[in-house]
């Protein structure tokens, strides 16, 4: 794979583009994906809450208003412990460059500011693997708005309405999304997440996170 060691013991490398909805997570990635591939080596993308097992149960649960903070954050774990092992480990073991959409750190923003402890969360996640690369896609709470506006729209969930924050919507969006924003930045040090500035091109964007991951791969 690389001259690089990886931090997890595994043969592959696991790099993890962390962000808020709207933040530009899958643009870079696939932006991503095509030039590793580019580079000769195999790529696999798996995405927060895919687990073929456990989505469906999310979303019937998220249909039906059946969540609170608890069965939540266990239902994610759910999914996350069941993509590790069936999808994200074996990629990782045959030597592929695994690409996450989301990592553990977004359950350690979304349920701290639904009321959960991180240390609880921590002892949750604390199998997961350690990811050779973080990248954090910073963007304000005011261009996120925008952006989901102006795509997917707002979404009950991802605006805390569960939580009540705020019954209006724009407002609850904006308290929920600042709130896991001041969580992500408390994790950027921690964690060593390379933060790269959302609001630049996507372009620009790319290029940044190439110049990092060309630290790590044979290139």
């Amino acid at each position: 794979m690389a001259k690089y060691k990886s931090k997890h013991g595994y043969e592959g490398l696991l790099i993890v583009i962390e962000g808020t909805d709207g933040s530009g997570k899958s643009t870079q990635i696939e932006k991503l994906k095509r030039w590793i591939e580019d580079q000769s080596y195999g790529v696999m993308v798996s995405e927060w809450k895919t687990s073929k097992f456990i989505a469906d149960a999310i979303n019937d649960a998220k249909d039906r208003n059946l969540l609170n903070a608890t069965t939540f954050s266990l239902l994610y774990a759910a999914d996350f412990a069941d993509r590790l092992e069936q999808v994200i480990i074996p990629a990782l073991k045959a030597g592929f460059v695994v690409i996450l959409d989301r990592y553990v750190y977004t359950a350690y923003a979304r349920d701290v500011v639904r009321g959960h402890d991180i240390e609880w969360l921590k002892n949750l996640y604390d199998y997961a693997p350690e990811p050779d690369m973080v990248f954090y896609l910073d963007v304000p709470v005011e261009i996120l708005l925008k952006r989901i506006i102006g795509t997917t729209g707002l979404d009950y969930w991802e605006s805390g309405r569960d939580i009540g924050l705020s019954s209006d919507f724009y407002k609850s969006f904006q308290i929920y999304q600042g709130k896991c924003l001041d969580e992500y930045h408390k994790m950027i040090d921690e964690y060593g997440f390379i933060s790269i500035d959302g609001t630049l091109s996507i372009k620009d964007i790319h290029k940044k996170i190439i110049s990092q991951v060309e630290k790590i791969l044979e290139v």
